[in-house]
C-alpha cells in the first residue's frame, strides 16, 4: 500500500492493506475460580484472518507469525475464519497460507477451530457443512489438529487441563440440524481438570457451563467499523454485548478477539488487528 495513505489511514484509526507496524498485542490476565493458581499458562489467541490479496496477504501473514512467536506463548489457538476475504480481494492459497501458519511455536502446540467463513455459504447467515473444507485439509497437512466438538486432555508443568474445541455455530448439515453441539463435546471430559473451551462465534457463553474456566472466542471483529466507540453494525444475536474484550457473566469468563482481517468491506476502523495474548494462573 502506497506509505502516505497508510499513514493518513492510520492517522483515523483506520486499517485496509494489514501492515506489520498494524498489528496490535492485546494482554489480558483473567482469574477464573475454576482455574488453579498454580496453573501458570501463557496463551496465544488468533482468529479471522480471512487470508486475501492484497489486504492481509503474505506480508502480514509472516508478521503474524513473527510478532506471535516473539511472544513466548505455552499454546496457540487459532479461533476461526481463515478463509473468504473482503470485497475486492483476490484469496490466498490455503496451502500458502497454512505453510506460513505452521511456523508458529509453542510447547504445547497450534490448535484450531473453524469459523463460519471456512464452510460455504447457504444463505444469510447459514453455511452448509463439508467433512473436509479446505481450511481444515490445509491446517492438517502441516500438523495442526482442527477440533470440531472434541476436546483433549494437555499436561503442562506436571498438570492437566482440557482443550475443547466447539464446531462452527453458524453451519448446518444437510438436514438443516446444527454441526455445534456443546453438550456432547463437553461430555468427552473424563476428569475435573479445568476446560479452555475454542468456540468461534461468542453468541454460545449464555450456554458454557461453569464447568469451563475460559471460551475463547472471536467473529464480531470488534465490530470492525466503529465511530466514536460504537459500533453500528454487529454479526451476534446480542448486538454488542460480546463485542469485545475480557468479559465477566455470573463468575464465568469469555476472551472475545478483535481479529486480524475483513470481513465484507476490506476496511477496519477503530478496530485494530491484533493477537490476543492471555495469562492464566500465577496471580496473587
Amino acid at each position: 500500500m502506497a506509505p502516505i495513505l497508510q499513514r493518513l489511514l492510520s492517522l483515523f484509526g483506520a486499517h485496509s492493506w494489514i501492515e506489520p507496524a498494524d498489528i496490535v498485542v492485546r494482554r489480558y490476565a483473567p482469574k477464573p475460580s475454576n482455574w488453579p493458581q498454580d496453573l501458570k499458562l501463557r496463551v496465544a489467541m488468533l482468529s479471522d484472518f480471512h487470508f486475501s490479496e492484497p489486504w492481509i496477504g503474505p506480508q502480514a501473514i509472516e508478521a503474524i507469525v513473527e510478532k506471535t512467536n516473539a511472544l513466548k506463548p505455552d499454546i496457540i489457538l487459532l479461533v476461526g475464519d481463515f478463509e473468504d476475504g473482503p470485497r475486492f480481494s483476490r484469496p490466498v492459497r490455503p496451502d500458502d497460507w497454512a505453510r506460513a501458519l505452521s511456523r508458529l511455536q509453542a510447547p504445547l502446540g497450534v490448535h484450531a477451530v473453524l469459523g463460519n467463513h471456512d464452510y460455504p455459504k447457504l444463505i444469510a447467515k447459514r453455511h452448509r457443512f463439508l467433512a473436509n473444507p479446505p481450511a481444515k485439509v490445509a491446517l492438517e497437512k502441516v500438523g495442526i489438529p482442527v477440533h470440531i466438538n472434541d476436546t483433549i486432555p494437555l499436561t503442562w508443568n506436571g498438570k492437566t487441563f482440557w482443550l475443547a474445541g466447539l464446531g462452527d455455530q453458524c453451519t448446518e448439515f444437510e438436514d438443516g440440524s446444527s454441526l455445534f453441539d456443546l453438550d456432547a463435546t463437553l461430555a468427552k471430559i473424563t476428569d475435573d481438570a479445568p476446560v479452555i473451551l475454542m468456540a468461534h462465534e461468542p453468541d454460545i457463553f449464555p450456554k458454557v457451563p461453569d464447568r469451563v474456566a475460559l471460551t475463547l472466542s472471536g467473529h464480531v471483529h470488534r465490530g470492525q467499523i466503529r465511530f466514536f466507540g460504537f459500533a453500528p453494525v454487529v454479526p451476534s444475536r446480542y448486538g454488542r454485548r460480546y463485542l469485545h474484550g475480557h468479559i465477566i457473566e455470573n463468575n464465568r469468563h469469555l476472551i472475545v478477539g478483535a481479529g486480524l482481517g475483513h470481513s465484507g468491506l476490506p476496511l477496519r476502523f477503530d478496530a485494530a488487528p491484533e493477537i490476543v495474548l492471555i495469562e492464566l494462573g500465577g496471580q496473587a
